[in-house]
């Protein structure tokens, strides 16, 4: 090349405007992405404050939040706490001196289920009433002496005294076996069957003892005394038997002119009693017209 083209080469180059290559975001795309940027600083402090407004209000702390607080015994629940979704808990208790309530608008259960989850006891409180279902049920005093008990063969009352507040007293439409039956002082004791008969047995004895009262044994057909082995006493001052029948004398027999003031007890061979006029021998024989 010769000397000529060089430096006409060179004059061109250097007549050439120097190009420039513009690196980065210019433009209406530069204002969205400012735009966009400040918008999310915003929507960041917007949730940071309602975070820290949320903790404040809920009270959120190291040991828990709220009521609840988080112990090495477990959780600590102060004041009223509601639950929504079943609780499953190992033990719940109250504070110290102070009463555990539980509350709910239908009904409050607890069960007690086995391994294959198959109910075992259960409790139920609600607007019907109290149940319980189990094999067994203990009712204890604080020094944990039995006061009842119920299953599929006893009751058990193991209190000192069982008292019957109602006004028709106790009702029983089987046999009721018992060592002693005894009225409150200064009270009545009645037994009473109004249908049917009323049947007291003993293998021993029976004792009726009344110290500061009256007995009266009521019936409408017939009062059976009966011992099979032993006897019956009567052991009293004077003994009454009202409204005896009286056997009539034969008139050869009867004493005529004066009237008859002693009398004597007679037993007919069926155990009936009756009266008959006292004479100098017996005179059941010739009454026993009330026998037949």
């Amino acid at each position: 090349m010769t000397q000529e083209q060089c430096t006409h080469r060179n004059n061109v180059q250097s007549s050439e405007k120097p190009q420039v290559y513009k690196v980065g975001i210019y433009g209406w795309r530069k204002r969205c992405l400012y735009f966009f940027v400040l918008l999310l600083m915003i929507l960041i402090l917007i949730n940071l404050a309602l975070t820290i407004w949320i903790l404040k209000v809920m009270n959120f702390t190291i040991d828990g939040m709220g009521n609840l607080r988080i112990t090495e015994k477990g959780l600590k629940l102060e004041g009223d706490s509601e639950f929504l979704q079943p609780l499953y808990a190992k033990e719940i208790q109250s504070k110290p001196g102070r009463p555990l309530f539980l509350q709910s608008s239908r009904n409050v259960s607890v069960n007690i289920v086995n391994s294959n989850n198959q109910l075992l006891t259960q409790l139920v409180t609600g607007s019907n009433g109290f149940k319980a279902r189990g094999k067994m049920f203990e009712v204890k005093s604080t020094t944990g002496k039995l006061l009842f008990s119920a299953d599929e063969q006893e009751v058990v009352v193991g209190a000192e005294r069982l008292r019957v507040m109602g006004a028709e007293g106790a009702v029983f439409s089987k046999s009721v076996e018992t060592p002693h039956v005894r009225a409150e002082p200064f009270k009545e004791l009645r037994l009473e069957s109004p249908t049917r008969s009323l049947l007291m047995e003993a293998p021993k004895g029976i004792q009726i003892l009344a110290e500061a009262g009256d007995i009266q044994a009521i019936c409408r057909n017939e009062l059976r005394l009966e011992s099979k082995d032993g006897e019956i006493s009567l052991d009293a001052r004077r003994i009454r038997l009202m409204r005896l029948p009286e056997g009539k004398a034969s008139t050869s027999s009867s004493s005529s002119g004066t009237r008859q003031t002693v009398y004597e007890v007679c037993v007919c061979p069926n155990g009936r009693l009756f009266l008959s006029q006292a004479g100098p021998g017996s005179t059941c024989q010739i009454s026993n017209n009330v026998c037949l």
